[in-house]
């Protein structure tokens, strides 16, 4: 038997991991049409994740944000910190990069730790 548990196993990828208590997981957004709703889509989607395994937003550990387009810094900053509890921001990167679609604007690699127990 596996210490690992794997959220939704595919032959490719899992939709997360746990292990010794901390998560990893990435999202791209399931819809959208422009920046905006397509962060608030992805995350909402995080959300969804972290609730599944037994964790939250206030317990987010690091976070790598990948944009095509560092233009949209600025729009990320503003819904990421309306999105995010006061006083609980996780360490961060965001770095420009050429994702799997054009049609994505962003993506986000996230580790947390699980609630004990969960």
């Amino acid at each position: 038997m596996s210490d690992i548990r794997r959220l939704n196993p595919a032959p490719l990828w899992s939709d997360a991991t746990v292990f010794n208590g901390i998560v990893h997981f990435v999202e791209v957004p399931e819809s959208g049409d422009d920046f905006d709703s397509q962060a608030r889509a992805l995350l909402a989607q995080a959300e969804r994740t972290l609730q599944a395994v037994g964790s939250d937003k206030g317990r987010l550990l690091m976070v790598t944000i990948y944009l095509p387009d560092l233009a949209n810094r600025q729009a990320l900053n503003a819904i990421w910190g309306d999105w995010l509890p006061e006083g609980r921001a996780p360490a961060r990167a965001c770095v420009r990069a050429e994702l799997a679609s054009p049609d994505l604007l962003l993506e986000m690699a996230f580790v947390a730790a699980v609630t004990p127990g969960a």
